[in-house]
């Protein structure tokens, strides 16, 4: 009979230790359905083996005290390595620097290592709570308890009656906590009820209030829209006879406008007939100043002429302020109805009238003028041109307003 590799038989215990020790620790966990804590028997035993695993084959490392052999020197160096430790167990086997610390029959290099860390995966189904603060990680390995894995018929019998009793006693509490928050809940409801019917009582009074506000305000609108309708035909016929009457108006002030215009040009015309004379009257002075001292003795002569003159064309710029006056009433009355219009006709035909008196008392006075000097005439023109000046602007006046 062949004898076995006493290493390779430490390996294949170990690995089943291992698979041993992580099916039991899954199972207990799931079972008892809470966070594992360090006190856990199943969680410590699986620390020990996986020790076990993880020393087995270590290189002795010399020091100045004694030989030691520690797992912490290839961990530090796989995490300094690999930080990432997902990328650990996919690559335990391909580490390097291992051959440093294990000899090359030990567990971590030989393919029951890539078996551990494939178990491993399962472990990420637990939730447990650890804290290794103050532990002293360094001493002895401790003994791994195969009782726990070596179970009688008798064992299994009172585990299994241990876990029903557990499950039965966890029913129960889940039950009278059920209870409880059933009992505050039908409580709650209970008063949510109240306060739903009391709620539904007052809409109810509300809704029916509601619905005679609504009938009122239905009412209150069909008169209002009556009522709309009526000032709204009301406001229409309005409307269209005010728009006949603004477009009479407008007819009449067109034709007012044009008459103005035409009388506009007409005394632009004269204005620029005696412009001209005056010019003439001008050039004429400038021949009489030479001519001043001859005319001295006539100019005593003729004095009192003059002064008849002068009350003459006082008389004409009162006849003018009249004119003016006259202007101002006719533009006044531009906007009035069309009795206004014609009376404003009959002034603008008085004041042709006066006009034409004007015109025709200054044809007189130029007739009796051709016997006196020509200083005289200069003397009356003057006047005459000034008035025209005033009658001019008048009707500039009475133009711009129009516009």
């Amino acid at each position: 009979v062949a004898v076995k590799d006493p290493t390779a038989v430490e390996r294949a215990n170990l690995l089943n230790m291992a698979k041993l020790s992580i099916k039991g620790l899954i199972e207990s966990a799931l079972s008892f359905g809470r966070t594992l804590d360090s006190d856990y028997p199943p969680l410590q035993q699986f620390f020990v083996v996986m020790e076990h695993c993880l020393k087995h084959g270590l290189k002795v490392r010399k020091s100045f005290l004694s030989y030691n052999k520690t797992i912490w020197g290839p961990l530090e160096l796989v995490e300094k390595l690999y930080p990432e430790a997902e990328e650990i167990a996919a690559s335990v086997r391909d580490l390097p620097g291992l051959n440093e610390f294990y000899e090359y029959h030990a567990l971590m290099m030989e393919e029951e290592g890539a078996v551990i860390v494939g178990l491993l995966v399962g472990l990420n189904v637990i939730d447990a709570n650890l804290c290794v603060k103050g532990e002293d990680l360094d001493s002895q390995v401790g003994v791994i308890d195969f009782s726990m894995y070596l179970k009688s018929d008798e064992d299994i019998g009172g585990k299994e009656r241990n876990v029903q009793i557990a499950a039965i006693l966890d029913q129960k509490n889940y039950v009278e906590e059920l209870n409880r928050q059933l009992n505050s809940t039908v409580n709650s409801l209970h008063a949510r009820v109240d306060s739903l019917e009391k709620s539904n009582t007052k809409l109810i009074e509300e809704l029916a209030i509601a619905k005679n506000n609504i009938i009122k305000l239905q009412e209150e609108n069909h008169q209002l829209r009556s009522e709309n309708t009526l000032i709204l035909m009301k406001t229409q016929h309005h409307l269209e006879v005010t728009k006949v009457d603004v477009e009479a108006e407008l007819q009449t002030y067109k034709q007012s406008r044009q008459g103005l215009d035409e009388m506009y040009n007409e005394a632009r015309r004269q204005l620029r007939e005696e412009s001209q004379l005056r010019q003439d009257m001008e050039n004429e002075l400038m021949v009489q100043v030479s001519m001043k001292h001859e005319i001295e003795l006539a100019m005593k002569l003729l004095e009192k002429d003059i002064h008849e003159k002068q009350d003459t064309l006082i008389g004409l710029r009162q006849q003018l302020d009249e004119v003016k006056a006259i202007n101002m009433e006719m533009y006044q009355k531009l906007q009035v109805t069309e009795d206004a219009m014609k009376e404003k006709n009959e002034i603008i035909s008085r004041l042709e009238d006066k006009t034409n008196q004007i015109n025709a008392t200054m044809k007189q006075l130029e007739q009796s003028d051709k016997d006196l000097l020509t200083q005289t005439r200069t003397i009356a023109m003057s006047f005459i041109k000034c008035a025209s000046n005033e009658a001019q602007h008048q009707y500039k006046l009475v133009k711009d307003i129009s516009f």
